[in-house]
């Protein structure tokens, strides 16, 4: 049987219009680091053409030889800069640091990472596979919504969750702000793109 963790795990959905606090479960990621603007940044582009080979080189790998199938996740990232303004009013993205994500089952070792990334490197197809890794998240409590339409309309609503939304619900931003991509801008139109966005919050100290 296939696992559809998009489906199975009740954080992965999210609410247009609509704020909602959720409990994210400790989860496991195929994680690389990079900084400025996505769009121009060699380093995202590489951090692209590494992550995938190794997600579906996982997979397949999981369902041949340890019989538990999965569909691959959408790709995420985790987003931040100095000044979060950068992503708000300012939307700097030459501030913009970030770590592209993706998700694997609990089931997937650190044995089983390292075999699938020296495959992968035999390719010769992974430009920055040496900033790859296998690591877990723990975010916990967090506020989220579903944006739909273009990444660059993400600011007014991202301004109202951090300026209005958490502190008026007693709440202060801990982590990182978290984005899922549930649509492939290569094959939809930027009006029709949903993204999750995601902070994790904690309460205000009284």
């Amino acid at each position: 049987m296939k696992s559809h963790f998009k489906k199975l795990i009740p954080s992965y959905s999210a609410t247009k219009g609509a704020f909602s606090l959720v409990s994210v479960p400790p989860l496991q990621y195929l994680k690389i680091d990079g900084s400025g603007d996505p769009n121009t940044a060699a380093s995202y582009k590489d951090a692209l053409s590494t992550m995938y080979p190794v997600a579906y080189k996982l997979k397949f790998f999981s369902k041949g030889e340890l019989g538990q199938d999965y569909g691959v996740m959408p790709l995420e990232a985790l987003w931040w800069a100095d000044d979060m303004d950068a992503f708000t009013s300012a939307r700097d993205k030459s501030l913009w640091e970030w770590t592209l994500m993706n998700m694997v089952p609990d089931w997937i070792t650190q044995e089983h990472f390292d075999a699938a990334c020296s495959q992968v490197a035999k390719k010769g197809a992974a430009p920055a596979l040496e900033r790859l890794r296998l690591e877990r998240l723990e975010e916990g409590l967090s506020v989220q919504t579903l944006h739909v339409g273009p990444y660059d309309d993400e600011g007014p609503v991202l301004e109202e969750m951090h300026h209005r939304f958490i502190p008026q619900h007693s709440l202060r931003m801990t982590g990182k702000h978290h984005e899922i991509y549930l649509g492939d801008p290569r094959r939809t139109a930027p009006e029709k793109l949903r993204t999750i966005l995601r902070q994790p919050v904690a309460p205000t100290a009284e």
